[in-house]
């Protein structure tokens, strides 16, 4: 007998996003929009040369201490393009940006930067950078995989709904309802910086909107933010070669005058982050 899903429980259908754009200047960020960057970090022999000298001194630490290669230019592909996105935003050298850590280790600008919010995941060679102005952002990405016990892993980590809707799906889709859990729960304690092992606790700022997509067959990823549109109405772009954004210091790009900017700079400037 075939088990008829409740309507809670029926296969969520997540968009592919296929067209990712190549800019030499991104675009205007506006409240209430969601820009979605794409960086493959594999790399493919590709030298790492030229972007050592893009990280800061704790970042080319840890990279160092990375005990395979292909982590350690993940790593440094990943962050090296996170800077490089942001400097387009930010109109400073992708080497000068200065990061701070929240209370649950959430890396944030130093400085107020008009209110821009960020979020980077990695997963396998791929990295998504996740940019939203005057909300904070978290993103997740996942290649889908084998986990074990997908279920008992459920119990543990997802509320009820979520592992009714694991149990209930045919076994071939179990793993992929799996990751859309997965992806969304680090999603939403990422953006409102919480351990994610204490997800459970009360989220410190208001509700969040979780959007999924596939970035890359194979991959499941989720965004979450307080003002969230429609996985079609992002502004979705991939970080290439290192002629890709070459010049995006030079402040190429427009925020958008956020309402939160006073607010947000009058706090930074009491808590002393620049």
């Amino acid at each position: 007998m075939q088990t008829r899903l409740s309507p809670a429980n029926r296969i969520k259908a997540v968009p592919n996003i296929d067209h990712w754009r190549s800019v030499a200047h991104p675009p205007t960020l506006s409240p209430g929009g969601l820009h979605l960057w794409k960086i493959h970090t594999g790399g493919k022999g590709a030298s790492l040369a030229p972007l050592w000298p893009l990280l800061s001194r704790q970042e080319s630490e840890r990279a160092g201490k990375l005990r395979f290669d292909h982590h350690r230019e993940r790593y440094v592909r990943a962050h090296a393009g996170l800077r490089r996105i942001l400097s387009g935003y930010l109109g400073i050298g992708p080497e000068t940006i200065g990061f701070h850590s929240g209370e649950a280790g959430k890396p944030m600008l130093a400085r107020g930067a008009a209110g821009l919010e960020f979020n980077l995941t990695t997963s396998g060679d791929l990295a998504l950078v996740a940019l939203s102005l005057g909300a904070s952002v978290g993103v997740d990405c996942e290649q889908v995989s084998d986990r074990g016990d997908v279920v008992a892993i459920a119990r543990k980590m997802f509320t009820p709904e979520q592992v009714s809707r694991i149990t209930a799906a045919a076994p071939e889709d179990r793993l992929r309802q799996f990751h859309i859990a997965w992806t969304a729960l680090e999603a939403e304690v990422k953006a409102d910086g919480r351990d994610l092992f204490g997800h459970n606790r009360p989220a410190a700022r208001g509700a969040l909107r979780i959007e999924h997509c596939v970035p890359e067959p194979g991959f499941m990823a989720a965004v979450a933010c307080e003002r969230l549109p429609p996985v079609g109405e992002w502004v979705t772009m991939i970080l290439e070669g290192p002629e890709s954004l070459h010049q995006l210091s030079a402040g190429s790009c427009q925020l958008a005058r956020c309402p939160l900017y006073p607010v947000l700079c009058t706090l930074h400037r009491v808590l002393g982050l620049g």
